[in-house]
């Protein structure tokens, strides 16, 4: 039976699957002071704070062909999901991993998917993936399945701060500090393109929260599954469950934090939220 595996850079928010076989490839945060690699080891909290602090330029890294080779390991069948190619070299480099994989191990196969998104949306689409594999569902159903899902979910994005966006020359340092002053949160979306587009900005968060819950009932959320991740932002992650539940009654909502790549755009007080746009079929868990 050919062995099915499920990988992703460290934007997935995911160390690991209870009913699938993972890796990921970590990201790294890079400056002229420190490096700070999205692994395991990554104390988040420390990288936040250090940050918040810092006032020099920085960048991400995305991982090498050697990384995603390391998490490829020895599966047959491998799955890859990559943040948005519109923020990062990082689907580039697993197609490359995948041409050496599978020309250096005949049979072996690598399907890569641009997520045209971060943080909880890829986190919808590594869970899906593990409903699907857990299922007994065929390598190539599941290729099929996943990029259908995909252009049926999507990311809504709360910053209250644009301090590394713009250090990191994606946007002015006259529109982060501006934001800053007057206590703007900023309400944006993944598009179609994988780009990231503001769409809002609501004085205080409150108004942001009821913004999101706005929108999203716009973008057609139901019933499905809703991801909410938040950097250093747990009450406010919270309240959004609370307004989500009283709008959406059925929809299964999960909260968790994100982790370093996702921590550092998002910065503190920073909600990101992946949601399907409609229900979909669950495939049936193995029990324990």
């Amino acid at each position: 039976m050919r062995k099915i595996k499920i990988v992703s850079d460290s934007a997935s928010d995911l160390t690991e699957l209870k009913y699938a076989d993972f890796a990921y490839a970590p990201m790294k945060l890079i400056t002229d002071r420190k490096e700070f690699v999205d692994d395991d080891s990554l104390n988040v909290k420390e990288s936040v704070d250090f940050f918040s602090e810092y006032k020099g330029k920085s960048q991400t890294s995305c991982p090498n062909t050697g990384d995603w080779i390391k998490a490829f390991g020895d599966a047959d069948d491998i799955i890859c999901v990559t943040i948005t190619s519109g923020l990062s070299g990082s689907y580039n480099t697993a197609c490359a991993a995948k041409k050496i994989y599978e020309d250096e191990n005949e049979g072996k196969r690598v399907f890569v998917v641009d997520s045209l998104s971060a943080g909880p949306e890829i986190t919808l689409l590594v869970k899906k993936l593990e409903e699907c594999v857990a299922s007994g569902m065929e390598y190539e159903e599941i290729c099929r399945k996943i990029m259908d899902y995909r252009d049926r979910t999507g990311l809504l994005f709360i910053l209250k701060s644009l301090k590394n966006f713009a250090n990191n020359g994606r946007v002015s340092p006259a529109l982060a500090r501006i934001v800053e002053f007057l206590g703007i949160c900023i309400i944006g979306r993944a598009s179609e393109k994988g780009t990231l587009e503001p769409l809002h900005k609501c004085r205080g968060e409150a108004r942001a929260l009821s913004a999101v819950a706005n929108d999203m009932e716009e973008y057609g959320v139901s019933f499905g599954k809703i991801s909410i991740a938040h950097c250093e932002n747990e009450v406010g992650a919270l309240r959004l469950k609370t307004i989500l539940q009283a709008k959406f009654k059925n929809a299964q909502i999960e909260i968790h934090k994100l982790r370093g790549l996702c921590s550092f755009y998002a910065e503190k007080g920073g909600i990101l939220i992946g949601f399907e746009k409609n229900d979909f079929p669950v495939f049936p868990m193995p029990k324990l």
